[in-house]
């Protein structure tokens, strides 16, 4: 537990880490150091004083979470855009013909996938993870790790063994998983990862996305977004583009240096974080959690056992009982038409927080 390293307010039980996560004490005053002194002293030195390599060094921070070694992840854009990248890198000069997408899939993700399917000619196919049905024609699959809706996880293993079986590639959404549970990315050979930086990581508010791309892609990889931060030689100011031969060939324009160094110092959390047993955390919160709902309501946890850091329950009215339970201290949040949503982050959310919240809730409900 890390409760007294972030600023969470007096009376408030904080279970909407799955959409926010909550700052860090020390965050504010890093910000304030790249505001006043790096940005209002140091000016334009601040870029060859670091700036400018941030997104792999803060890359690398990320990737350490996700079983990533050094040299394959790089923060920037937002996920929409990185969802975009993989995809395209995927699909370019395949014979094949389909994009599979996970059909309960964040928004985003689909509508990406369909921009794809349009521009390249492929067809876009929805599926279940539990049945893929993947062919010869299969040539990317695209798959969230954790059911932004339910909160259920995927199998990693072996959804990235059925893909690869078919011949296709796969792309993990790791936004919902990223901080929650350990993650095999170089073990598990995945091709393509992407992901969020403000939800359980504490980035803060439109903190930067990041990408994943391993070292054995790398070379073959094809950033659809040319941009200048990725070509070989960014200040050759070459009017033609040859991309960096790293993974810095997935960078696009120029970073957001006041979210990326905010993100930076969010990070600082994670530094001695053991993720296995932030994982046993995580569990026995959520079964907590879920074991006094349905003690003291009626209410349908949808949230299987495989599952993150989220227990989802079915409620009529949620809009209205959620709008409750902010007023009451107990911050979570709904998804239409009928779904509560409460995420539990191990480094600031307590047992005594489980409890009382699902006895707001059954108070609420009665």
């Amino acid at each position: 537990m890390k409760r007294e390293l972030f600023d969470i307010p007096e009376g408030v039980i904080y279970l909407d880490g799955n959409s926010l996560g909550a700052p860090p004490k020390h965050v504010a005053e890093r910000v304030q150091d790249v505001v006043r002194r790096q940005w209002g002293e140091r000016l334009i030195r601040s870029w060859s004083e670091g700036w400018w390599e941030a997104p792999q060094r803060i890359g690398d921070r990320v990737g350490r979470l996700l079983g990533a070694a050094a040299g394959q992840v790089v923060v920037g854009d937002s996920t929409s855009v990185n969802v975009f990248k993989a995809l395209m890198g995927a699909v370019k000069d395949t014979e094949r013909t389909e994009i599979v997408c996970d059909e309960s899939t964040f928004p985003t993700d689909g509508y990406i996938a369909q921009s794809v399917a349009s521009l390249t000619g492929l067809k876009i196919r929805a599926a279940r993870p539990s049945s893929l049905e993947l062919t010869e024609d299969t040539a990317v699959v695209l798959l969230n790790h954790v059911d932004y809706r339910t909160g259920e996880l995927q199998d990693m293993r072996a959804l990235t063994e059925q893909a690869h079986a078919a011949g296709a590639q796969v792309v993990w959404d790791l936004c919902h998983s990223a901080g929650v549970l350990p993650i095999e990315l170089d073990a598990l050979g995945v091709d393509f990862a992407v992901g969020c930086t403000y939800k359980f990581l504490n980035g803060g508010p439109g903190s930067p996305a990041f990408i994943y791309v391993p070292h054995a892609r790398q070379a073959s990889f094809e950033n659809p977004l040319s941009g200048w931060n990725g070509h070989r030689e960014p200040f050759g100011m070459r009017p033609s583009y040859e991309p960096d031969p790293g993974i810095v060939r997935a960078r696009v324009g120029t970073p957001d240096i006041l979210s990326m160094l905010a993100l930076d110092a969010a990070l600082d959390v994670w530094d001695d974080v053991d993720l296995a047993e932030l994982r046993e955390r995580g569990l026995a919160l959520t079964a907590l959690f879920r074991e006094r709902v349905q003690e003291l309501t009626d209410l349908e946890v949808i949230t299987p056992e495989r599952r993150g850091n989220q227990i989802s329950v079915r409620c009529p009215d949620a809009r209205a009982v959620m709008d409750e339970l902010i007023a009451r201290g107990v911050i979570g949040d709904h998804r239409p038409p009928d779904v509560l949503r409460f995420g539990f982050a191990p480094l600031y959310v307590t047992d005594e927080d489980a409890v009382t919240a699902a006895e707001v809730l059954a108070e609420i409900i009665r």
